[in-house]
C-alpha cells in the first residue's frame, strides 16, 4: 500500500513524505533519507523490495528538495535536516507502534541519518549508511574555501553533481536527467558548508555511536569516497557494526546495476536485528 502526505518540519516548513506498507502487519520499519540531487521517490524500487519482505518504508523529501517546501537546495542549519528526520521517525512510530525502526541514509542523507542516530540512538534499532558523504573528492583547502565563501556569498553555487556518476544503469541516469523533481542547479555554498561542518562534528562523534550499524559503499563511487565509510567503520563505537564494499558499484547502490545484492544484504542485516518474536 502506497501513500503520500505532508508533515510539518522544523520551523513549520511542510515536507512531502511517501509511505510504502506491506499488505499484512509489518514486522519492522525503515525510515529512508535521500541525499543531494534526489528525492524520496528514488527509493521506490527499494521500498517495493522491503515491503515484499514485511517492512514498512517511510521517506521524506528533504527541505528544498522534491515536493517539500523551502528554498531550493538551501538549508539554513544542518540541524534542520536532522530535526525533519526526527519528526518523520516520530510519525512512523505513531503509525507503527511497537515496531523496531531502522534509519537508512544515502550520501548526504547518510550524514543526516548519522547525526540523527547520534542524538537518538536509544530510540531506533539500527542505522544503515549507504554511500556515506563523509569523504568527498575535493581537497581540504577547497572545503575550507567553501566554508569561507558561505559567509560572503551563501547562495553561490559551488557543487554541481553529475548524473552519470550516480549509477551504471543508463535508464536510471536518463530518469535523473528528466525528473522534474530533481534540480540541476549547483548546490549553494552555505548548504555545502553546513554539510562539511556536520561531517567534522560527526567525526568527533563516531566513537559514541553504539547502536547496530551497517555501512555500505561502492568501490567505484565518484561522488563520495569509500574511504569515508571505512573510517566510519573503523572509528565507530558499536560492537555490532558491518562494513560492506561493492566492487565496481557507483554512488546510488539501490539504483545501480546489481542492486539486488545490496538489497539482500540490507534485508539479511535488518532481519537478524528484529526482535526474535518478529523473525519468521
Amino acid at each position: 500500500m502506497y501513500s503520500e502526505t505532508m508533515i510539518e518540519g522544523a520551523g513549520g516548513l511542510m515536507l512531502a513524505t511517501r509511505t510504502w506498507r506491506p499488505d499484512g502487519q509489518p514486522r519492522g520499519v525503515v525510515v529512508a533519507v535521500h541525499g543531494f540531487k534526489a528525492h524520496s521517490g528514488l527509493f521506490a524500487w527499494a521500498a517495493e523490495q522491503l515491503t515484499a519482505r514485511g517492512l514498512a518504508v517511510y521517506a521524506l523529501d528533504l527541505r528544498g528538495h522534491g515536493r517539500s517546501e523551502g528554498e531550493r537546495l538551501y538549508v539554513e542549519k544542518f540541524s534542520d535536516y536532522v530535526e525533519d528526520v526526527k519528526r518523520l521517525v516520530e510519525v512512523a512510530k505513531m503509525r507503527e507502534p511497537g515496531l523496531p525502526v531502522f534509519v537508512l541514509g544515502h550520501s548526504a542523507g547518510g550524514v543526516v541519518a548519522s547525526m540523527y542516530a547520534l542524538e537518538h540512538q536509544t530510540e531506533i534499532a539500527g542505522l544503515i549508511s549507504e554511500s556515506f558523504a563523509h569523504v568527498v573528492p575535493a581537497p581540504d583547502f577547497a572545503l575550507a574555501l567553501i566554508k569561507g565563501i558561505s559567509y560572503l556569498a551563501p547562495r553561490l553555487g559551488v557543487l554541481d553533481l553529475k548524473d552519470d556518476d550516480f549509477s551504471r544503469d543508463p535508464a536510471f541516469v536518463e530518469r535523473m536527467k528528466s525528473d522534474p523533481l530533481i534540480s540541476h542547479a549547483a548546490y549553494p555554498s552555505h548548504t555545502v558548508a553546513e554539510m562539511v561542518r556536520a561531517d567534522e562534528q560527526l567525526r568527533e562523534g563516531f566513537s559514541k555511536l553504539t547502536l547496530p550499524v551497517l555501512v555500505m559503499h561502492g568501490t567505484d563511487d565518484k561522488v563520495t569516497l569509500p574511504k569515508g565509510s571505512k573510517l566510519f567503520d573503523e572509528l565507530g563505537g558499536s560492537s555490532d557494526k558491518t562494513l560492506k564494499l561493492y566492487d565496481g558499484y557507483a554512488h546510488d547502490l539501490l539504483n545501480d546495476l546489481g542492486r539486488e545484492a545490496v538489497m539482500n544484504d540490507i534485508v539479511d542485516w535488518t532481519t537478524r536485528r528484529l526482535q526474535p518474536a518478529q523473525v519468521s
